[in-house]
């Protein structure tokens, strides 16, 4: 049985605003509950051409305006903050919506430089500081009562009886032996490294140690997709991305995301076209049966039972409609 889930960025399309965007990833998932999607994660990105980057703070807003599907980040960037802190947001967010909430967590920095810099001003480490936020999450979110922890006793409250469902997010061999020696779910992120991780995500699989938060390997494999009635029509659709994806190789100011008429317009040197060609291994394009070949053959590859996908189509409701075809052809709500 294949789940498919949502990542939502909260993608500003070109002449549209960012309070537009808000409004449509709330319907947004409720038509993903509708249609039988298992969770909805949103992302935290630190780029003008998105509406948001504060998961946490939109988790409670989408959860309050939907009923069953399971909402959570997609994800925290935990070297930003405090780990401390974040178990606090998210053990309230799991008292408020017990068992419907997922912690994704990951080390990226989320944005451009400048961004970075003013998210970590003042904050002095050396190192690589992730390994040890990933233990004391753990530590904090399970209301572990370990005696050698640095703070032993400190609680991150409110005490509940239930635990958010906590996932690193990566690409890499390192995130997913993290996630594995640590007895955690692991999402690998093939839409931004645009990298077959099968491997990855096998040796996470092979390696898991058990937990009480996660006895068994829990993956889920992430891409961009572009569906439509017919493959021509997706191809179309997905011109949008190109000039995005494009911009962001080139490191050139992104106002929204392009309709598939601008984008066609654009002048593409010979480098260009290898970037897009590069970029096109993030995106799975077709129609409703194309895709679905396509998952299948991923899954295969992966041994993931569980894809997410998200969707930057300029028009929202052709992005809707990819969602509904794909729900469709998967038969989510037989």
């Amino acid at each position: 049985m294949i789940q498919l889930s949502v990542l939502d960025q909260s993608t500003i399309s070109k002449g549209s605003r960012a309070t537009e965007a808000l409004s449509q990833t709330v319907r947004l998932a409720q038509e993903a509950e509708r249609l039988g999607y298992h969770r909805f994660w949103m992302s935290e990105h630190h780029l003008e051409s998105l509406a948001h980057s504060s998961p946490e703070i939109m988790i409670p807003h989408v959860a309050a305006h939907t009923s069953t599907i399971r909402i959570g980040s997609g994800g925290v960037m935990l070297p930003h903050y405090s780990a401390y802190k974040v178990a606090e947001n998210f053990r309230l967010l799991e008292a408020l919506y017990p068992n419907r909430i997922d912690l994704g967590i990951g080390r990226a920095p989320g944005g451009i430089p400048i961004a970075t810099g003013a998210l970590q001003e003042y904050k002095h480490t050396n190192g690589d500081i992730f390994p040890q936020q990933v233990e004391d999450l753990i530590y904090y979110v399970t209301g572990s009562k370990d005696p050698n922890h640095r703070f032993p006793g400190l609680k991150a409250m409110p005490e509940i009886t239930t635990n958010p469902q906590l996932w690193v997010l990566g690409s890499s061999g390192g995130s997913a032996g993290l996630a594995a020696s640590h007895g955690l779910s692991y999402a690998f992120a093939q839409f931004i490294s645009g990298q077959d991780g099968s491997g990855v995500v096998q040796n996470y699989q092979k390696r898991f140690y058990g937990s009480a938060l996660q006895p068994g390997p829990k993956s889920l494999v992430a891409f961009f997709f572009v569906c439509a009635d017919t493959d021509e029509e997706a191809e179309w659709l997905a011109k949008s991305y190109d000039i995005q994806f494009l911009k962001v190789a080139k490191g050139e100011r992104m106002e929204g995301i392009v309709s598939p008429e601008e984008a066609a317009k654009y002048r593409l040197s010979g480098f260009d076209q290898q970037l897009i060609e590069e970029n096109r291994r993030k995106i799975l394009i077709g129609s409703p049966r194309t895709i679905k070949e396509q998952i299948l053959a991923w899954k295969e590859r992966y041994g993931s039972s569980e894809f997410m996908l998200a969707s930057m189509v300029y028009d929202f409701e052709a992005k809707l409609k990819g969602y509904q075809l794909l729900s469709e052809e998967f038969g989510l709500n037989s």
